[in-house]
């Protein structure tokens, strides 16, 4: 089965699995998108989800974070991994996106990168979950992980994984793939253990006897 097939094939049977895939993190606001996506480096969605409720409550507008003290966004965000750095970025995000980009999140590929602790994954996320507009296929760690297992990219790199999935994936469903292999990954692909008996891509997985 070649890779285009392949692809095609993984996005049939997931969707019967999860039928409506979508993204795991809660918001309400592309700037609260932007940020419990900063956070989600390395820490779980739920934990996320866990943070981002009083945080969002506490944090009514993109000119709060701007203002807030950085030793108190950073004890707000403190149960996530590396917070001190994330809070930082969150912090001098919001200051940009009010004197650059006229208090709204950008809407472009280039435009969000430029933004302290957003790279291509980050700016996939916003611009597909947010804004509806599909540049790419954002690869996390899940992402990356059955990438390799499924044999659809030899990559490592994030970038060049996405550079790879892009070519064999029709464009309508970028946005798809990513949240579908993200539920994969979290629900029987895990990274210790996967249950290679439930999964419903075993057939078509090279890393399924191992």
């Amino acid at each position: 089965m070649d890779k285009k097939k392949q692809i095609r094939e993984i996005i049939k049977r997931l969707l019967k699995e999860y039928p409506a895939p979508k993204c795991a993190l809660n918001f309400r606001t592309p700037f609260e998108l932007l940020v419990a996506t900063v956070l989600s480096a390395q820490t779980t969605d739920a934990q996320v989800n866990k943070v981002t409720e009083p945080l969002f409550k506490k944090y009514r507008s993109i000119k709060a974070y701007a203002d807030a003290p950085l030793e108190e966004l950073q004890r707000d965000v403190s149960s996530v991994n590396f917070f001190r750095n994330k809070a930082g970025n969150i912090k001098r995000s919001a200051g940009m996106v009010i004197e650059r980009f006229s208090s709204k999140v950008p809407g472009t590929m280039e435009e969000l990168v430029t933004l302290p602790g957003v790279a291509r994954k980050t700016a996939n996320i916003i611009l597909s979950d947010a804004y509806g507009v599909i540049e790419g296929i954002a690869v996390d760690t899940h992402v990356l992980r059955l990438s390799g297992r499924l044999a659809i990219s030899s990559e490592t790199d994030p970038v060049k994984v996405e550079r790879d999935l892009m070519k064999i994936t029709p464009k309508k469903h970028w946005a798809t793939l990513s949240h579908l292999l993200i539920l994969h990954g979290r629900t029987i692909c895990k990274a210790r253990n996967p249950m290679h008996a439930a999964c419903s891509l075993r057939d078509i997985c090279p890393s399924s006897d191992q």
